[in-house]
């Protein structure tokens, strides 16, 4: 308990120094967009409420960003060094949650209510868009040698991000979804976006073509998993403890990894949640606590925590091969332990 209790300590005070340390960068940042923008964006963030008045909310847990500066020290660079990359990958990542929260039409996120339920879709939308286009102008202005080559990077990963929403969207309307396509949505959807984050953060602090990689596939492993984790906790989470509306992937009927493993798995429950997401009409609270025992039911539940043991494995080694600094190679360690076996 003692370790846990530790181990618990470490990684909030790793989080609030990187949050701590974008914080600044980022609120300058967003103070360069249009005032229509800045009140919305400044909503999203948790800095002001629906009126424009400042107030300070949960901010999010800021770990992309926090990766891209631990992956510089990892290399032996200067956070200053590759801040500029840290604040685009933020605003990369807020971009798709504006933008998601939208699609999914959810209500309440960080236990606050969404830009669009305050705003209006149209206006969420704009400052998702806003904030894609500010991430762009914040790596070319920065004057960093690898600024060029980093928005590149930042950009195919932004494709790979579309199109793995894309693909998560289109699975609704499907009965056929496979396991593995369904990873490889994942992958898209969430791995990129963090194994970016690192290979940013490396490249940023002048690392290797090989140790950028190793750290790019560290990143990649661990947002699979975090991803798992996050679908796992959006069918049996506490919503009081996730601060996300309970049920609410499975009364979309979305074919997150959980669902398609069950879909997947040739059981009973399996094909009775089949029937369940083949019925046409509007799921209820009781249809959407039948969807989730179901899921359990199938092993499914048992495989999704099997699988995010296998993949937290999987980023270690990467991790270690990259031949790291040991501080923050310790960090990216503790940081790695808390998003595979998080809770919130």
């Amino acid at each position: 308990m003692t370790a846990q209790v530790g181990r618990a300590r470490t990684v909030t005070d790793t989080l609030r120094t990187g949050r701590n340390f974008l914080d600044p960068a980022l609120r300058a940042a967003v103070g360069s967009l249009p005032e229509s923008m800045q009140r919305i964006v400044g909503h999203h963030f948790g800095w002001r409420d629906e009126h424009g008045a400042p107030v300070d909310e949960d901010q999010g847990k800021a770990i992309r960003p926090t990766l891209v500066l631990l992956a510089g020290r990892a290399v032996g660079a200067d956070p200053q060094q590759v801040l500029p990359a840290a604040v685009a990958v933020e605003l990369v990542h807020n971009f798709s949650l504006l933008h998601d929260d939208v699609m999914d039409g959810d209500l309440t996120r960080r236990h606050r209510p969404t830009a669009w339920s305050v705003f209006g879709s149209g206006p969420a939308i704009l400052a998702g868009d806003a904030l894609l286009t500010l991430a762009a102008e914040v790596l070319t202005s920065s004057g960093h040698p690898a600024a060029i080559a980093g928005l590149k990077e930042l950009n195919a990963t932004v494709l790979d991000l579309v199109d793995g929403q894309s693909s998560d969207m289109s699975f609704e309307r499907r009965s056929d979804v496979a396991l593995p396509e369904c990873l490889t949505m994942v992958g898209s959807k969430t791995g990129a976006l963090l194994g970016c984050s690192c290979a940013l953060g490396a490249f940023f602090g002048g690392a290797s073509e090989e140790r950028v990689e190793h750290l790019r596939r560290f990143g990649f492993r661990l947002g699979l998993a975090f991803q798992l984790v996050d679908d796992v906790l959006g069918i049996w989470g506490d919503p009081a403890v996730t601060g996300k509306p309970v049920h609410s992937d499975l009364r979309n009927r979305k074919k997150s990894l959980p669902v398609v493993a069950a879909l997947n798995s040739g059981t009973a429950a399996g094909r009775e949640l089949a029937e369940l997401y083949a019925d046409g009409r509007e799921l209820s609270e009781q249809d959407a606590v039948r969807a989730a025992r179901l899921v359990s039911d199938s092993g499914a539940r048992d495989w999704s925590r099997t699988h995010i043991g296998t993949l937290e494995a999987e980023a270690l080694h990467h991790l270690n091969t990259a031949d790291p600094e040991p501080g923050p190679a310790a960090e990216l360690t503790e940081l790695t332990h808390m998003l595979t076996r998080r809770r919130h």
